[in-house]
């Protein structure tokens, strides 16, 4: 339930960046695709539509995706996608077979420097004045 959940999330946060980021609309000029981040059993699926620099996600696998990220299981997804160092957790995870990758490569990495777009701003605390 989780994974599911944050599946959806990352749509709504991918659809609101591509409405009101520039930064974030730059990065998918030129992208028209289809990928899909599920789990391996089938159990969970989501699916994100790149068109005219916007994005949109539906349930469900895709017919054709331009690549597709497969977790071992739903628990794995989360535990993957909301790791501290996501970088090192993908990369241990594709070499124990727990993360498939299917499709271009390339696209998997430009969609994971995607996600630095998605991270909420760190409010900068203003100086305290001496009294």
């Amino acid at each position: 339930m989780k994974f599911r959940f944050l599946l959806w999330m990352l749509g709504r946060l991918m659809a609101k960046a591509s409405r009101d980021n520039p930064a974030f609309r730059q990065q998918l000029e030129g992208r028209d695709m289809v990928f899909q981040l599920h789990t391996l059993d089938g159990k969970v699926a989501r699916h994100f539509i790149v068109a005219g620099q916007r994005v949109t996600s539906k349930r469900g696998t895709a017919r054709e995706p331009a690549f597709a990220i497969g977790f071992k299981d739903a628990a794995y997804g989360f535990e993957t996608m909301t790791a501290k160092n996501k970088q090192l957790a993908f990369m241990q995870g594709i070499q124990n077979k727990d993360i498939q990758i299917q499709g271009n490569p390339a696209l998997v990495m430009w969609f994971q420097g995607l996600t630095k777009y998605l991270m909420p701003k760190k409010k900068t605390e203003a100086p305290k004045k001496a009294a």
